[in-house]
């Protein structure tokens, strides 16, 4: 029996690694980095919708990110940091920066490795959402998805 839409959250990095889902199933991600101390609300978040990002009135496809209290001298590094991996255009709307045609990374080691990369190279901690669709709850233990860290997501 097929569950809809599940979603995970607050995994590490290192935790991510570990994982091997269908990758077609995964719907988005969001790698979600925050720098101490916590309560500044000083973060990058880098994501990724399987069916491309608003911009305007239209979806583009591609890796993006956006940012909070992070001072925008710094936005050149992390652009150019996601483009030398990932390539894309980027295209700045607010406070969001999307990389069209970038590469588009599903993998559960992909995904953890460019959470790994951020840490290291922007001095951040990393927390990891996941969003499936249609996967079997057998297909979601088999992947190594633990229950406690599943988001029950209305219908």
């Amino acid at each position: 029996m097929a569950r809809g839409r599940s979603r995970y959250w607050k995994i590490t990095s290192d935790e991510m690694v570990t994982y091997s889902y269908d990758e077609s199933k995964l719907l988005n991600w969001e790698v979600k980095c925050i720098r101490e101390p916590e309560d500044e609300a000083h973060f990058i978040g880098v994501f990724m919708y399987r069916h491309g990002t608003a911009y305007d009135y239209e979806s583009i496809k591609g890796i993006c990110y956006f940012y909070n209290n992070i001072d925008r001298k710094e936005l050149p590094a992390i652009t150019s940091f996601l483009q030398g991996k990932y390539n894309g255009k980027s295209m700045e709307k607010g406070d969001r920066i999307i990389l069209k045609d970038s590469k588009e990374i599903f993998s559960a080691k992909d995904i953890g490795t460019l959470a790994q990369e951020m840490e290291a190279k922007f001095n951040t901690k990393a927390t990891i959402s996941l969003e499936f669709e249609n996967l079997t709850p057998e297909q979601l233990k088999d992947a190594g998805l633990p229950e406690a860290k599943l988001l029950p997501i209305p219908t």
